[in-house]
Order: C-alpha cells, then sequence, then structure tokens
C-alpha cells in the first residue's frame, strides 16, 4: 500500500506542476488566443481545418494554408481547456483517494497491531517492510572458502574479505537497502557462486546482485572476472538488470560518492 500511495503522491506532484505552467499559459494567452473552437476534417486522404465560432454551426469556417498560426493557436487552446478541466478533477480525485487510503487499508490491520499480537499472526498482505525484514533473517549458505580471510567488520555486524567490501556493506545498511554477504547461488549446470552481495530491491521484491573487482588492474584477476560475468549473463544473470559491479584499481579507489548515486537511484 505505501508503495502505491508513494505513486499516487510522486502522480499528485507532477499535475500540480503541470497544472501551474496550464494556468499560467492560460492567463498569458487569454488576450491572444480567438474566440470558438478548432474543427478537424479528414477525408480523400487530406486533413482540413475548420474555425468554428458558433455553436449551432458543425461545420465552421476553412483555414486556408496561409493561416495555419489560426488552427495551431485553436487545438493549443482546446487542449489547454481540456487539460485544466481533467487534470483537475484528477487531483481531485487522488488527493480524496490519498487522504482516504492512509487512513483506511488493509495494511492498517497488522501496522496498528502491538507487538506481541503480530509476533502471534502471519498478516493476510505481506508488507513491503515485513517482506524485508523475512528476507533479512531468513538462513542462507554462505562461502566457507578461507573464512580466515573475512577480517573486516561492517556496521550489521557482518565479516567481510576487504576494506573496499566494508565500505560498501556500510553504504548499504546506512541507506537501509537490505543485503546478504556471499550468499550462495546454484547456476544451471548445479554449480554454485557466491557472489559478493545480494541485494534486495524491496519495492519490486527483487534480488539484485552485486560484485566488487577490487584489483581490475591485475591481468589474471580481470580474465578470472570476466570469465565471471560470462556465466552470470549464460545464467540470465544481466548487468544493468539483476547484477550491479563495482571495480578499482591501484590508480582508481573506490567511487564511494559515485556508489552512493548509484544505490538512491536505483533502490531508494
Amino acid at each position: 500500500m505505501e508503495e502505491l500511495l508513494k505513486m499516487m503522491r510522486n502522480r499528485v506532484t507532477i499535475l500540480k506542476k503541470a497544472l501551474a505552467k496550464a494556468e499560467k499559459e492560460a492567463e498569458k494567452a487569454r488576450g491572444e488566443w480567438p474566440e470558438g473552437c478548432l474543427r478537424v476534417s479528414y477525408g480523400n486522404k487530406r486533413v482540413r481545418f475548420y474555425h468554428v465560432t458558433n455553436p449551432e454551426d458543425t461545420t465552421g469556417e476553412y483555414i486556408k494554408k496561409d493561416r495555419q498560426k489560426l488552427a495551431k493557436m485553436l487545438a493549443y487552446k482546446d487542449y489547454n481547456t481540456r487539460f485544466l478541466k481533467q487534470a483537475g478533477l484528477e487531483l481531485s480525485r487522488l488527493e480524496t483517494l490519498i487522504s482516504q487510503l492512509e487512513n483506511e487499508n488493509g495494511d492498517l490491520a497488522y501496522q496498528n497491531l502491538s507487538a506481541y499480537r503480530k509476533n502471534m499472526i502471519s498478516p493476510y498482505i505481506m508488507t513491503n517492510e515485513l517482506y524485508a525484514k523475512e528476507w533479512l533473517e531468513k538462513k542462507y549458505r554462505s562461502n566457507e572458502y578461507m573464512p580466515e580471510h573475512k577480517v573486516y567488520e561492517t556496521k550489521k555486524g557482518d565479516m567481510v574479505r576487504s576494506k573496499s567490501e566494508a565500505i560498501i556493506a556500510d553504504i548499504l545498511f546506512d541507506l537501509e537497502i537490505p543485503y546478504h554477504y556471499e550468499k550462495s547461488i546454484t547456476l544451471r549446470t548445479g554449480e554454485v557462486r557466491y557472489p559478493d552481495f545480494t541485494l534486495l530491491k524491496v519495492r519490486t521484491r527483487e534480488e539484485i546482485f552485486l560484485e566488487h573487482f577490487g584489483l581490475w588492474d591485475d591481468e589474471d584477476y580481470r580474465r578470472n572476472s570476466m570469465r565471471k560475468l560470462a556465466e552470470y549473463r549464460n545464467n540470465r544473470i544481466f548487468p544493468g538488470k539483476n547484477l550491479l559491479f563495482t571495480f578499482e584499481t591501484t590508480d582508481t579507489p573506490l567511487d564511494i560518492k559515485g556508489i552512493k548515486a548509484m544505490f538512491r537511484e536505483l533502490f531508494l
């Protein structure tokens, strides 16, 4: 419900800006727009425009080619009038509906319960917040390879293998983006892989994988990384869709600002 309300609020913002623009243009053109309206006729593979000034006249006066500016002004006037009416009606209805749904929706039956009651039931509608909570709490198979290399602690309490991974994990934690570290996935071949991070896109409930390439200027490392990306692609894990990656080299440090911007754009 919260996601629906967010979409509706965004639509309200768009409508208000557009209505303000339309009202401003209508006021500015009030003395310039011609009286009447535009009639468009289609026939014999030609389009003809007519200027209708009398409501009882269903034909109007033919607008010649050298007066096309008049047709455009009438078309814009008609559009402006219809937009102000229909968008205004939509805005009014949306604001009323938002007000009602904020106080009357099925999710509130669960959200307004005490913590004790919530622990005793399963809601009929899984909210995004509860889905994320259960996703985070669900146990998963993690990478057991060389656990002694996991020496960097994150804000969430995970132990990771590099300082850069710790920075990325802490960015995710601060932005409240749910993640698992080195959670196993099984490929079509039956082989198991461990992406550095598995992120939850809460609003769509999609899992997005994130790989950090920390030694991109090392030739062997880069070759292995390219094989990994090809393997993901063969398993329908595509960069930009359900796979993200970050990188750094000796001369190019981790782009913390850019990573934060990417996460905000894609997840928040």
